[in-house]
């Protein structure tokens, strides 16, 4: 494999790096259907051998074998694996931010256990993105403002729901009932992953213990 594969520059030179990763991945974007199709292919065999490898073993030439694809066509839209890295973290991002706002636009007609039951939901369906951002997290030491920029984006989105839902409830103990939900939502997903045929008991129990 080529040398990117397996081996990590030093920190100051890592942001720099992504960030022209990224802008290269989004220069090689198809403009057609077909290409648009066979890009996500790729990405989401990158989701599924990085979530199962680890970042650092996780080969270009693995994830173009499990996209049955040619090496070719992989570095033809993303000349490193930090390019594809980047998409994956951005992808999540908006996934995330997406679930969160389908969330806020019903914020009128939830009650706490409707709340609880979509958190829960919304936490088991990113399981699998989850797994492979989860890697690229933490092997890399130039994704620290990624992580923080998630963490915000859910913090503020499950703030936003439960004041709807709960606009009785003081400043201090809001806070509380933020960070718990929010820490509960980590546990659910790393029940989901040890226990990924049990997911729909899981969804149910997890609701019941999110009920605010």
């Amino acid at each position: 494999g080529r040398s990117h594969e397996s081996q990590y520059m030093n920190p100051s030179s890592q942001k720099a790096t992504l960030s022209a990763d990224k802008s290269a991945a989004a220069s090689r974007a198809p403009k057609r259907e077909r290409g648009r199709q066979r890009v996500a292919a790729l990405i989401d065999a990158a989701s599924r051998v990085i979530a199962a490898r680890g970042y650092a073993a996780a080969t270009m030439t693995a994830i173009a074998a499990e996209a049955g694809a040619a090496i070719g066509s992989l570095y033809q839209f993303f000349p490193t694996k930090a390019a594809l890295a980047e998409v994956l973290l951005g992808r999540y991002g908006e996934r995330l931010g997406a679930a969160l706002d389908a969330l806020s636009a019903r914020s009128g007609t939830l009650t706490p256990e409707t709340l609880a039951e979509g958190l829960a939901a919304m936490m088991l369906d990113l399981t699998a993105d989850r797994a492979a951002v989860m890697a690229i997290l933490d092997a890399r030491a130039d994704t620290v403002g990624a992580r923080q920029q998630l963490r915000a984006r859910c913090e503020t989105g499950i703030g936003r729901l439960l004041l709807a839902v709960r606009p009785d409830v003081a400043d201090y103990d809001m806070a509380m009932m933020r960070l718990t939900l929010l820490y509960m939502g980590k546990a659910i997903l790393a029940m989901a992953v040890d226990a990924p045929q049990s997911t729909s008991r899981l969804r149910a129990h997890a609701a019941r213990a999110m009920s605010l």
